[in-house]
């Protein structure tokens, strides 16, 4: 039970932000404001969203890329950040689960998700 006056500023905080609809599975491009010294700029983080978690202000979401040498980075972001610039869904997996942490083990052609087909 959450107490209705965090709950009425949480929602004027969340009211504000243009979020679109995704779920794991899905591959997003994230751009987000990044702060060097006086300048700031927006780098894109682009990969596969894997978790989604938490409720509310709190509400984080995992985002696993193939780096260089196929290492593997993931990112944490809070889902109604400052610091989030925007988020774009480029494509929908077709997934059986709400996290894909398995993805972890697999490499290459195994670790892609197939594309969800709408009619």
């Amino acid at each position: 039970m959450r107490n209705k006056y965090i709950e009425s500023f949480e929602q004027a905080q969340v009211e504000n932000k243009n979020v679109p609809a995704f779920r794991a599975g899905d591959t997003l491009r994230v751009a987000v404001n990044i702060k060097e010294g006086e300048k700031t700029r927006v780098q894109n983080f682009e990969g596969l969203c894997i978790a989604l978690r938490g409720q509310g202000t709190g509400k984080t979401f995992m985002v696993r890329k193939i780096g260089a040498n196929s290492i593997g980075v993931e990112r944490i972001f809070p889902l109604y950040s400052d610091s989030i610039e925007s988020i774009e869904v480029l494509r929908r997996g077709r997934i059986r689960r709400a996290k894909l942490f398995y993805l972890r083990d697999l490499k290459g052609k195994a670790a892609r998700i197939k594309e969800l087909r709408r009619k």
